[in-house]
């Protein structure tokens, strides 16, 4: 059995704020005695006024938030995933980038967000994440982090299926899903996918989120998630701020595996046929 935290917060404009929730977050998993703590898609800057937000970008290298982690990770000794990070990359572009970091504060891992959120929404917001990121072009699972082999996905990915299939057959046991999803996209969709991706893939889901009325005028779900291979919530943060814990037991994983074996079952899907 190994206990995680997730850190569900409303991140802001400032980065240095963003880093002093971070570092207390980290802390208080620690004293809760969580191996490891995952944190929200944008923990260390979520601004939508680009021209603003352009100020406080910073090279992966030259990340203050980043760099605070690293060093709250190796004191307190724990693992961290960073559910994301904007990071100016070497060509110039920012990233949408994932770390996972250990308990001596080292990089073991990094993922650029895969699907980029594009939509009009009914409610007047409109969103364009590739006016400003570029997209990443891999997929990354983790080996050796207390919870055993961790694939890496974010927020929008979720609604991708054959990204959870394909880290599902590289045999990882959580799969973590940080977001800063909208309000009228959560209380449609989140539950229900969190729940289907941890039940079709027979793992766990690790889903933590941005919460609240933020200061930049956006509006988050909340609502961050530990689920197990069944489906079964193990952990739902509602709409406050904060620190909570759950206990995953990997055993589960075989349990629930055996009892419906799809992952199995699996065969290749032949190219649909228009008669």
């Amino acid at each position: 059995m190994t206990r995680i935290a997730l850190f569900q917060s409303n991140t802001g404009i400032d980065p240095d704020a963003n880093a002093r929730a971070l570092e207390r977050a980290i802390g208080e998993a620690a004293g809760g005695g969580a191996e490891m703590l995952f944190t929200p898609e944008m923990s260390g800057l979520l601004d939508r006024d680009s021209e603003r937000a352009a100020k406080n970008l910073r090279s992966e290298e030259q990340d203050e938030v980043l760099a605070a982690c690293r060093e709250a990770a190796k004191r307190h000794g724990i693992w961290l995933h960073i559910g994301s990070l904007a990071v100016v990359t070497p060509n110039g572009k920012v990233a949408n980038r994932a770390f996972v970091i250990d308990r001596e504060g080292k990089i073991r891992a990094r993922y650029d967000k895969l699907h980029l959120f594009d939509v009009d929404l009914p409610t007047g917001e409109s969103w364009r994440e590739s006016s400003v990121y570029s997209a990443g072009g891999g997929v990354v699972l983790v080996n050796g982090t207390p919870v055993g082999k961790l694939g890496l996905t974010i927020c929008y990915d979720l609604r991708f299926p054959g990204l959870f299939a394909r880290l599902a057959e590289a045999d990882a046991d959580v799969i973590a899903v940080p977001a800063a999803f909208t309000v009228p996209t959560g209380r449609a969709h989140w539950h229900v996918l969190l729940r289907a991706r941890a039940i079709e893939a027979g793992l766990f889901v690790v889903a933590a989120a941005q919460v609240g009325q933020h200061e930049d005028g956006r509006q988050t779900f909340g609502h961050s998630l530990a689920i197990d291979p069944w489906g079964d919530v193990l952990l739902d943060m509602g709409d406050e701020t904060g620190v909570g814990f759950a206990d995953v037991d990997l055993k589960r994983i075989s349990d629930v595996r055996g009892r419906i074996p799809a992952l199995n079952h699996r065969r290749p899907i032949p190219d649909a046929v228009t008669l």
